[in-house]
């Protein structure tokens, strides 16, 4: 058996409509116009304080008010409660599956660690996760490897398979030398070619097949 652990955003959950009316609800309190979902989403990977500071910059706002912003975007965050945030298709079962079979299932996220728990509670699966690490659980974040190996030491010793969807998630799993299967139908802005990985799913019922096949290659 093995520690399978997830990427969030882009991962399990489409929240981009939420940070997106996030973002903006920000910008309106300023008095600046709103950016549409693609840019927004072109931001998300890299933890909340970078995605504020990329809509900074988009918006010609000094960086002086960086630290204030990022409190107003979690703010007004924690206010959308998930109102516009869903699970992708098939992974509340796949993840019972992966469980089933006696995996260990973990959580390695770039989002603070309140909203992502709240997230996990909003789906029914906090129960199914034995570990959780958030964007501000550590001094760093993803794609530095030190919060995918503490989520992987915190959990029983075996082999591990990291999940993501995006370019950090596989810088981050190739920096802790871990096996990558990416989803391909989140945030990635990249060909699926340019990111290293293991293996690749669209659909989330060919998960626990992918995790066996990446055991057996070990």
């Amino acid at each position: 058996m093995a520690n399978v652990i997830f990427d969030l955003d882009g991962t399990l959950i489409d929240s981009a409509p939420d940070i997106h009316a996030s973002a903006n609800q920000m910008l309106a309190d300023e008095g600046l116009p709103p950016l549409d979902l693609a840019t927004v989403i072109s931001f998300i990977g890299n933890g909340l304080p970078k995605l504020v500071e990329r809509v900074m910059q988009a918006r010609d706002i000094p960086l002086l008010h960086h630290k204030r912003l990022t409190a107003v975007m979690m703010d007004h965050y924690n206010a959308q409660n998930g109102t516009l945030t869903v699970l992708y298709p098939g992974v509340l079962q796949s993840i019972r599956d992966l469980a089933g079979q006696g995996h260990a299932i973990g959580l390695c996220t770039n989002k603070p660690l309140v909203p992502a728990r709240d997230c996990l509670a909003q789906f029914g699966l906090q129960d199914l996760f034995s570990v959780v690490i958030g964007g501000d659980s550590l001094p760093v974040n993803k794609p530095d490897p030190a919060p995918l190996i503490t989520a992987h030491e915190a959990m029983p010793s075996g082999p591990a398979v990291f999940v993501g969807d995006s370019e950090v998630d596989a810088a981050t799993a190739a920096a802790a030398r871990m096996p990558f299967a990416l989803f391909t139908e989140g945030y990635r802005k990249s060909p699926v070619a340019d990111l290293p990985h293991d293996a690749t799913f669209s659909v989330f019922a060919d998960l626990p097949g992918i995790v066996a096949r990446l055991l057996n290659q070990r």
